[in-house]
């Protein structure tokens, strides 16, 4: 295969962090289709020019216009959030932009920002909710205005103007002077308020160290510190927890209350630890990361299993058919994870990465980049209820993509996110070893110490577990001495990548040498010209749910490499209901013969008659017993029969439909 000739524009470099490890830039990482490469095209072919249609449409983008030229008023369209859109937006054109160079994108964002300026007041603020004319008044709803929410998001997409064409950038300075406004109202000696909705802790840390100005990393370091003490108004059935505003973050052992709003807290709180060296704050962090992804996490990666506040439930409260697995929390939680994995080097955080990115983010949009999930459920009892196709949809409607919602920060979170994903695939440690933690596609131009390392990665990964990467450029030096090679290429090896009888991960290094590798990090010492190959087994496997999840009990899921597969009622023989389907996991799940599902796989299983229950009894009976049916008796069950199951990022793309990921086990 043969590829462009890849340049790096020395802006589109990462801000390096402290510490031995720094992200790639995002020019670096050129990906070449695959799972990755083909959404990212769909995103900057359809999601884009979707997203800017619908808040054209519904007056979100005029709301700057109103505030321009003195026009606003009680009549304000959208949520009191809806300008972060916008600035999600912007973030995910600036990250094309950069990946792509095209003047399109870049003259798109321009139009944009234009608009956006103009609404800029004097001193800074930003805001179209608030501080106008027929408006309520800069920051007298903190808790649920959202107005240090939006701003940073627009931080945010600050940063990625930074990181792709420079700090002299309109957008840049529309930032900056919105960040110094934060700093005067909110920093010492001002106002000691929080926002209800986290997220300008990690707007102002990636600011801070993007320009190098420690006053935003100290005002986030402030708002970090000042939540947990119950200063928020409360919200009508929802306690402090619901804003992470009832224990301190330093204090805290799990994360609780909103999830979107826990994890861009911890991010925050993880760039502040870093760049203030705060070992005693990271450690927090890592500890919270641990017992929630032990005990309040899906096999999905996906987090928060409770509708009423978006939010995290108990320790093991993960029921399927309730989960919410917001779009937003899953990138929400890529974030944290990839901010711990840089500070720590811990591969574990690299393989939620990869979980949650194919099993909550690549799951919300459709095929064609125009519609989405906003809750991601592991069961649908019921076929969802059809979209409105032209209209605004509630939220949290499962089942069927939406084209918009009436909270419609699902788009804008997965455009964003897909535009910058190469960002998450590879970091370099100590100048000198290039980690590759996720795989697709591409290739790789890096500084490393001594020169350029050029690696082309050919793979079609996950749905094949062969990872070829061939070294094409290295620093070049003296001879190896001792076998020693100058440059360490790291390869990941996830955690389900070990399996009983022999069919684990293997590295076949330059040496032509096959090696079984364990799951971890493996390193391959590399020069120029070498061919390094990673086998991993995604072949089908079962995984069983703990047995303190209760709304598991008794169920098995099946998983191919980092795929997380579904059972569909459209998959189903002719007159059988999801419910009477049981698993036999003695019969192993197998790989399908068929092209339509030859990235799933098949199970064995039975169909179990439902007898049917009289008029008005209840659904228990003695002595645990079904309830007595009227009519002959059943068969306690059929033949085996072999039934497909596929990726679940790709349930209802078929068409309504019931679907689920555990399915019960004879």
């Amino acid at each position: 295969m043969t590829s462009t000739p890849l340049t790096v524009d020395p802006a589109a470099r990462p801000v390096d962090a402290p510490g031995p490890r720094r992200g790639l830039g995002v020019g670096e990482l050129r990906l070449d289709g695959g799972f990755w490469g083909r959404l990212q095209e769909t995103n900057a072919r359809a999601t884009f020019q979707h997203c800017l249609d619908w808040m054209e449409r519904l007056g979100w983008l005029a709301n700057f216009d109103r505030v321009a030229d003195g026009t606003t008023g009680p009549d304000r369209p959208g949520w009191q959030f809806s300008d972060s859109e916008v600035y999600k937006l912007l973030e995910a054109l600036a990250w094309e932009h950069g990946r792509t160079g095209d003047p399109s994108v870049d003259a798109t964002f321009r139009k944009l920002v234009d608009r956006v300026a103009a609404a800029q007041d004097d001193d800074g603020y930003l805001n179209t909710c608030f501080g106008h004319p027929g408006r309520p008044a800069r920051y007298t709803d903190l808790s649920s205005g959202h107005e240090l929410y939006c701003t940073g998001h627009l931080l945010q997409a600050a940063v990625a103007r930074v990181r792709t064409v420079g700090p002299d950038d309109r957008l840049v300075e529309v930032a900056r002077r919105a960040a110094d406004h934060v700093c005067r109202e909110f920093g010492g000696g001002g106002s000691d308020g929080i926002c209800g909705h986290p997220e300008i802790e990690v707007g102002l840390a990636e600011l801070g160290r993007a320009l190098a100005e420690p006053r935003y990393t100290e005002q986030a370091r402030l708002f970090v510190e000042r939540r947990g003490h119950g200063t928020l108004a409360p919200v009508a059935l929802l306690g402090p927890a619901y804003f992470q505003d009832d224990v301190p973050v330093r204090e805290a052992d799990v994360w609780r209350g909103h999830a979107v709003r826990a994890l861009y807290l911890a991010a925050g709180a993880v760039d502040v630890a870093v760049d203030t060296h705060d070992d005693d704050l990271r450690a927090a962090v890592e500890r919270q990361w641990a017992r929630s992804v032990e005990r309040r996490t899906y096999l999905t990666g996906g987090m928060g299993s409770r509708h009423q506040d978006e939010g995290f439930g108990d320790d093991w409260e993960l029921p399927p058919d309730r989960a919410y697995c917001e779009t937003c929390a899953g990138v929400a939680s890529v974030m944290v994870s990839w901010r711990l994995l840089l500070a720590t080097g811990d591969v574990r955080y690299a393989d939620l990465v990869e979980r949650t990115l194919y099993n909550v983010v690549a799951t919300s949009p459709r095929a064609d980049g125009r519609a989405f999930f906003y809750a991601n459920p592991l069961q649908q009892r019921e076929p969802g209820a059809d979209v409105l196709p032209d209209a605004v949809n509630p939220r949290a409607e499962g089942g069927v993509r939406a084209p918009w919602f009436d909270v419609s920060c699902c788009p804008t979170n997965v455009a964003r996110t897909l535009a910058s994903w190469q960002a998450y695939a590879a970091f370099v440690d100590d100048g000198a070893v290039v980690t590759l933690a996720q795989y697709a596609a591409g290739d790789l131009r890096v500084e490393v110490a001594g020169g350029e390392l050029v690696l082309r990665v050919d793979t079609a990964y996950p749905h094949d577990g062969e990872v070829r990467v061939e070294v094409r450029s290295a620093p070049h030096g003296p001879e190896p001495v001792g076998g020693s090679r100058a440059v360490t290429l790291r390869l990941r090896v996830p955690h389900w990548a070990s399996q009983e009888g022999g069919a684990g991960a293997t590295v076949t290094g330059p040496d032509g040498v096959v090696r079984p590798a364990a799951p971890g990090w493996v390193d391959v010492a590399v020069r120029e010209g070498d061919v390094v190959v990673l086998g991993l087994p995604v072949a089908p496997r079962f995984s069983w749910p703990d047995p303190r999840i209760d709304a598991a009990r008794g169920t098995v899921a099946v998983e191919r490499g980092p795929l997380v597969l579904a059972l569909e009622s459209v998959d189903l023989p002719d007159g059988v209901a999801l419910e009477q389907v049981r698993v036999d996991p003695a019969v192993p799940a197998r790989v399908p013969d068929d092209v339509e599902h030859r990235d799933g796989a098949v199970v064995t299983a039975r169909v179990e008659p439902l007898p049917e229950v009289a008029p008005g009894r209840p659904p228990f009976g003695p002595d645990g017993a079904p309830p007595e049916s009227e009519g002959p008796p059943e068969p306690a069950g059929s033949a085996p029969v072999d039934l497909p199951l596929i990726p679940y990022h790709r349930w209802a793309e078929r068409g309504p439909s019931t679907m689920r990921v555990f399915v019960p086990t004879v």
